[in-house]
């Protein structure tokens, strides 16, 4: 007897509409705060980092400039500077850091205003 294994394809954010991220956001929320109520660190980490790379996909990067310094979500007085976009992800460094490079998704960049 054979069985069938359908696995449903993932759609990547980026080929999502606005109602499909918002879904997936709160479908993500959902599914961590499960996770957090369990204990489940790790998954509820995992679940969060999705959540932010999926609301990265609902904002503009143009709005995002190379230059310009943005505080951290999540992290209070802790600011990054863009040295340069690429799609959704600003590469550049933390402020009073080590100088090393990373990339952050744009979503945990508090713009200004």
């Amino acid at each position: 007897m054979k069985v069938a294994l359908w696995m449903e394809q993932e759609k990547r954010y980026s080929a999502m509409t606005e109602y499909e991220l918002k879904r997936e956001i709160a479908a993500l929320n959902e599914k961590a705060r499960k996770a957090e109520q369990m204990g489940m660190v790790n998954e509820y980490a995992v679940l969060e980092r999705k959540a932010v790379m999926a609301k990265a996909y609902l904002l503009d990067p143009k709005t995002f400039k190379p230059g310009e310094i943005y505080e951290i979500d999540g992290d209070p007085g802790t600011y990054f500077k863009i040295d340069y976009m690429n799609g959704v992800f600003a590469w550049g460094y933390r402020l009073g850091g080590s100088g090393k490079e990373e990339a952050l998704p744009i979503s945990m960049l508090i713009q200004k205003g």
